[in-house]
């Protein structure tokens, strides 16, 4: 069993459900929400994972089999453990299908990322 937290998402048109945490410029974080997104942005931190993260959004069809975003200069013990860590943090979903395992960003991820990031209204 894992005891992964996983981030909360949003889901399209869902106006009520509130992402992560607030835009940085709209309120002070509860300990709760810096805790959520310091383990987002945690992973997110290191480059070979930040380009398996960008490899997975980026690919056709929005998912990639794991052996097709392997390339990353790592050994595949390396790049399984960054996806893992990637899971963990909430920011990749997965699939086993067969042998292959399929890795997928919910767009709701990137909507909870980028709402972070952006000013509040005025």
């Amino acid at each position: 069993m894992s005891n992964a937290k996983v981030l909360p998402l949003l889901e399209p048109g869902d106006q009520g459900v509130a992402p992560c945490c607030p835009p940085l410029t709209e309120r002070p974080m509860t300990a709760e929400e810096a805790e959520t997104a310091a383990r987002m942005f945690k992973a997110l931190g290191d480059p070979v994972r930040l380009r398996l993260f960008s490899s997975v959004a980026s690919h056709e069809g929005g998912e990639a089999c794991v052996c097709d975003i392997s390339d990353v200069g790592v050994s595949q013990p390396t790049v399984s453990h960054h996806l893992k860590k990637l899971k963990e943090a909430g920011l990749l979903s997965s699939e086993r299908r067969g042998t292959w395992v399929y890795y997928r960003v919910e767009p709701s991820v990137l909507a909870a990322m980028g709402r972070l990031l952006t000013a509040a209204a005025v």
